[in-house]
């Protein structure tokens, strides 16, 4: 059996092919049979004219339970009026290689907790499938950016003595006799390939926060894009190089999959201008000021969810852009490796990138000087023993350098202009749910 994909099914016609997939749907009429057979490329509908006497294949057709996974031999017909690309298959042999035992538990009005309970039945619709060939096409189009542009690749280990960010947000776990932690970032390995002398890397792998929130973008383990790059001048730098990252991203997914999102999910794939709006985190206390809004936590120098949506209108009303930097931030809000503003040094050299009113990006020039580094430290309040082997990092010499990390949930649930990181992850792990 020379198995054909169902997409390609145009290039045989009046051939005998075989196909392989699930049954979508069956129609058992009077004088024939209708089967929908979808598979990773497409759909296609088979018939059966029912024969007079003993007929096997209308009798497996007739027992058959929809999702069922089949096997068809048959001859490839062009059939104008048939919706399915205008083929269809005649059937001349069907194997039932997979029945269904029984109808499906969930449909698409289930509720999201029920459809993620089955995720595996769920992630057989066809809008899911094209959320998983999206995002492999996306990071194909990152690392094409990156791969273009020398930088190379690195897998930074998920398993740590100490925190990779702040004390919160760890997970614990017995290592032979001592503590570990799951990494919640890659970010100490990524300035060490700057103290080695890599200049530009990137990594796309698993992080861990123990974060006990049940918020529609966060979750407890998930896939992190990190960059990192030497010898630059600021964080203007790393901004930069986001916006062209993130246009050739863009440009290579509206390309291949534009008309298919559009049609699938009622939403355009824009290629944003460059350079995208900056404003700095005082201007942007003053436009929502301006625009009606207070932002809940004014006093610690951030955004609110709220507050990035206001934010965003605003930008898109007055720029028609989908994107914004806020740049600024207080030190109060700001890991101690950041580098601080040298004509302020209460606000570092870091921004956040909103697009469509939500944070996809944290991004930063860090401090590559060791006795500023440990100075800032001390300033947090943190122990520097735990940091001794990062610290050891600058003691040695260490070009200038910054980077940014995006998670790919977030990238791609507002690429899609859904409303929950479960609907974009494979399998979500949350504070509820450790299974499937």
């Amino acid at each position: 059996m020379v198995r054909i994909p169902i997409g390609q099914i145009s290039e045989h016609t009046g051939g005998l092919v075989t196909i392989c997939g699930f049954v979508e749907t069956i129609r058992d009429q009077k004088k024939r049979q209708f089967l929908v057979v979808r598979d990773f490329s497409g759909q296609i509908q088979a018939i059966h004219e029912k024969q007079s006497g003993e007929d096997p294949i209308a009798t497996q057709i007739s027992a058959m339970c929809e999702e069922s996974t089949v096997c068809i031999t048959g001859k490839v017909v062009a059939n104008e009026v048939v919706k399915l690309g205008g083929m269809e298959i005649t059937i001349e042999s069907i194997e039932i290689v997979g029945p269904a035992c029984q109808h499906m538990p969930i449909n698409g009005q289930s509720s999201l907790d029920s459809r993620l309970d089955w995720r595996f039945l769920d992630l057989r619709r066809p809008e899911n499938l094209l959320i998983f060939q999206i995002q492999t096409a996306m990071e194909h189009a990152m690392r094409c950016f990156w791969m273009e542009r020398s930088f190379l690749e690195i897998h930074s280990p998920k398993l740590m003595e100490t925190a990779s960010e702040s004390g919160a947000e760890l997970f614990k776990m017995e290592y032979f006799g001592k503590i570990a932690y799951l990494a919640q970032s890659p970010q100490f390995y990524k300035q060490m390939a700057m103290a080695s002398g890599f200049d530009r890397i990137f990594e796309i792998g698993p992080v861990f926060r123990a974060n006990p929130s049940f918020t529609s973008r966060h979750d407890t383990e998930f896939t992190s894009i990190d960059v990192e790059l030497s010898w630059i001048d600021s964080h203007e730098d790393v901004m930069q190089l986001e916006e062209e990252w993130l246009c050739y991203v863009l440009l290579s997914l509206q390309q291949e999959f534009g008309t298919r999102i559009k049609e699938t999910y009622g939403v355009d794939v824009v290629i944003p201008e460059v350079p995208f709006p900056r404003v700095t985190m005082e201007e942007a206390y003053a436009i929502l000021k301006e625009q009606g809004y207070a932002v809940t936590r004014a006093e610690k120098g951030d955004l609110d969810p709220e507050g990035e949506r206001v934010l965003a209108r605003y930008i898109k009303e007055k720029f028609g852009h989908e994107f914004v930097f806020v740049t600024n931030y207080p030190v109060s809000v700001r890991p101690f490796y950041h580098m601080r503003q040298p004509d302020n040094p209460g606000l570092t050299k870091s921004y956040d990138l909103l697009w469509r009113g939500l944070e996809i990006t944290t991004g930063a020039q860090r401090e590559h000087r060791y006795d500023v580094l440990l100075r800032q430290v001390e300033e947090k309040g943190l122990s520097v023993e735990p940091l001794q082997h990062y610290l050891d990092f600058f003691k040695f010499g260490c070009p200038p350098h910054g980077g940014y990390g995006a998670g790919l949930t977030r990238l791609l649930m507002t690429l899609l202009e859904l409303k929950n990181v479960r609907e974009v992850t494979y399998l979500y792990r949350g504070p509820n749910r450790l299974a499937p």
